[in-house]
Parts: C-alpha cells; structure tokens; sequence
C-alpha cells in the first residue's frame, strides 16, 4: 500500500503497510512482518456549530399564500437576508415605492448587496441607520399603504 522510510536514533527503517482492516495494520519493516493495533483517536472540532433561526418570509408571500383580499397588499416590512452593515439609504419616510425598487446599500460578507422591495406601498419607517450592524433575519425597512 504505502512505503515510508524512518531514521530513529541514527537507525534507518524500511516501512511498509501492507494492508489495513479496521483498526488492524499488517505492517513489514526491515523485511520482518508485524500486526499492529492502530489507536484512533477522536478529534473534537474546534470550529463552533452555528445555529441560525429560522427565517420566516416577509408578508408579501404569505398574503400570497392565503390570498386575503381585505389586507393592504403593500403592508409588510423588508428583513435583512443576511448579517452586514448598512452602507446607504436610499428612501426616506413617505416615499412610495414599487416592487423592485433599492430601498438600502448592505455591506456583507465584503460585498454591497441591493436591498429590494418586494411590495408596493409608503415607507411606514425605517428601522436603521447608516454604519448600523444588522443581524439576519432583522427588520430593515416597514412599508404601510
């Protein structure tokens, strides 16, 4: 299988592993053949598990769903879709907008991300200034009719 050559303590070795079962190495040195028990050892990961709360969709697609024609078709609020900074604003209180519009510059992960209405409707407020750090799934932007 695979052949290592060792010096220890001004000694040479000729080191061969010729085959591998589970935990049981049949191992050739020097010409001489030997079964070895290999010790495994289990290694914690240093790198933390991140856990993300679930995201739930802004009201436009859930008004979609349930299709209530008695609610304003434009009230709802726009979420951060991941962690960053924001960069610029690009609405102020009273604006309208249509779906489609850039509402906010984000920074993340080293990227300017577009932040988008998907509604149409009057800016009711915004909930962040401009440096402010965002976390996911946080309230960016509410749009009332």
């Amino acid at each position: 299988m695979k052949k290592f050559k060792f010096n220890i303590r001004g000694n040479d070795y000729n080191v061969e592993i010729l085959s591998l079962e589970d935990n049981i190495a049949e191992i050739e040195v020097n010409g001489s053949t030997y079964q070895v028990e290999i010790e495994k050892a289990v290694k914690e990961t240093k790198t933390p598990k991140l856990v993300r709360p679930k995201i739930i969709p802004t009201g436009g697609s859930e008004r979609a769903r349930t299709n209530k024609p008695t609610e304003a078709k434009g009230v709802g609020s726009i979420k951060a879709p991941l962690p960053g900074t924001i960069l610029e604003i690009k609405i102020k209180t009273g604006d309208k907008v249509k779906v489609g519009d850039t509402l906010l510059i984000m920074e993340a992960m080293k990227m300017e991300n577009e932040i988008k209405s998907d509604k149409t409707g009057v800016i009711a407020s915004i909930k962040f200034n401009i440096g402010d750090s965002v976390m996911e799934g946080d309230v960016l932007v509410e749009i009332g009719e």
